[in-house]
């Protein structure tokens, strides 16, 4: 089957649907196994979010509205890219000191946003340890991995989505 002939917005559906099974699936590692999320993991699964609900408001419009979610959806996706990255060099690349800091919400219960925010991505402790893997691959590798087919998905529909009917 080529990629074009499923319909943009089947694309956008098909997007927010293994976004859900993702969350879904992080959420049975956090309560069912008892992996605790690290700083850059919450972030992750905010970015994850966002893909998802862009991705049912794509599935909802036609026209100018699924460019402009399937677009939003690229840059978020990107974001989330970004941060499964920066989690996956840390992983690779274990810093000398071990030092995560606090949890997320002791983050932004304690602190003002605009401090909160940079002190997320620091990141370093937690975040580098790796509590599951498949084929290899850390739950931020294929966290990557997923981010970047979502980002050149989205940005498929909105180039698809932008050229008139032939």
């Amino acid at each position: 089957m080529k990629l074009t002939a499923i319909s943009p917005q089947r694309w956008m559906l098909w997007i927010a649907l293994s976004g859900i099974g993702m969350l879904v699936f992080g959420l049975y590692l956090q309560h069912g196994v008892g992996l605790n999320p690290c700083p850059m993991c919450i972030v992750q699964r905010y970015a994850l979010i966002g893909v998802v609900v862009l991705a049912l408001v794509g599935w909802l419009l036609r026209g100018k509205g699924l460019v402009a979610s399937s677009l939003l959806l690229t840059l978020t996706a990107g974001f989330g890219a970004f941060t499964a990255a920066r989690q996956s060099w840390l992983q690779w690349y274990p810093p000398e000191v071990v030092n995560c800091g606090r949890d997320f919400y002791g983050m932004v219960e304690n602190f003002p946003l605009n401090r909160a925010i940079p002190m997320i991505f620091k990141g370093s402790g937690d975040c580098s340890k790796i509590d599951w893997t498949f084929w290899g691959g850390s739950i931020a590798n294929w966290s990557f991995v997923c981010f970047v087919a979502f980002g050149l998905l989205g940005l498929w529909v909105a180039l698809k989505s932008s050229q008139p009917a032939a």
